[in-house]
């Protein structure tokens, strides 16, 4: 008698054909190594071309530089300081944002969409009117008579911490609301019904289950500020460049591009790195629906 055994999972599932929609991907690949893998290719390239063969040492000499050294720390202490701000800034919103319905969580979305949608360039020129030494901030003190001459908040690293966490707070506010909403709120009442406290069932358990999307919220926001331009180029001072700042003015102004490539190699690495650690402690593919 024939063997009347179902094939196992496995084999439907490898006998089963591939559906076209798997062809899809090739033109992003194909759209990706043309605008994004070749040009940096060239550009690496071309800079060691032009260096003379003496890349090698002039990375080494570039990443021991002073210069280097001081970008380099403002650069990762500046994103590291906004995105702890997005982190404490966000963390309520999102969370008010969870537990919201019809016009409250209509409102609180707006609030954060709009601006997520508004051009960076708008939001920065508007939080220079508001921190400029006549700006909003500094006048309605100056009348109730808490100060006598203006503060100065532009211009130096405290303008461009505020406006770098305005600008990318949406990003944490978002990712942080799509962990909480799929937080099973009965277990807070599970908790309260056991008579625990409201800070004691928060602290014990929606905290840690929203651990994913801090984490994630954190990567995000550090690798977009990392590489952040216009903001601190209009609200920064000369004293609080970064790095991206450096490279742009490698480029266009003194045309020196064998170390604008070293210093993108570097931003690139930081980037890198920060990519895989958001691989290894993030479910991509609960985000990918899979």
């Amino acid at each position: 008698m024939a063997d009347l055994a179902l094939p196992r999972e496995g084999a439907l599932s490898a006998q089963r054909p591939s559906s076209g929609t798997d062809r899809l991907i090739y033109p992003v690949l194909g759209f990706l190594l043309l605008f994004f893998v070749l040009p940096i290719a060239w550009f690496f390239i071309k800079s060691a071309i032009d260096f003379e063969g003496n890349f090698a040492a002039m990375l080494y000499e570039t990443f021991t530089s002073s210069l280097f050294v001081t970008v380099a720390w403002k650069t990762v202490w500046i994103s590291f300081v906004v995105t702890l701000l997005a982190l404490l800034a966000g963390y309520p919103i999102a969370y008010t944002l969870a537990r919201s319905h019809s016009l409250k969580f209509t409102l609180i979305i707006i609030c954060v969409i709009v601006p997520y949608f508004t051009s960076i360039i708008v939001r920065t020129y508007s939080w220079m009117i508001i921190l400029g030494t006549k700006g909003v901030i500094n006048e309605f003190l100056m009348y109730i008579g808490l100060i006598e001459k203006p503060l100065n908040l532009m211009y130096n690293m405290t303008g461009v911490v505020i406006g770098m966490t305005y600008v990318l707070l949406p990003y944490f506010v978002l990712t942080l609301f799509s962990t909480m909403k799929g937080i099973d709120m009965w277990l807070m009442q599970a908790g309260r019904s056991m008579g625990a406290s409201n800070f004691y069932v928060f602290r014990r358990v929606f905290f840690p289950l929203s651990m994913p999307g801090i984490v994630s919220g954190f990567l995000i926001v550090y690798i977009l500020a990392v590489g952040f331009f216009i903001t601190p180029a209009l609200m920064g001072g000369p004293s609080d460049v970064m790095m991206a700042m450096l490279i742009q003015r490698n480029i266009e102004v003194t045309m020196n591009w064998p170390l604008a490539s070293a210093l993108s190699l570097f931003l690139l690495l930081i980037t890198l790195v920060i990519y895989a650690i958001y691989c290894r402690y993030t479910d991509l593919d609960k985000m990918l629906g899979k």
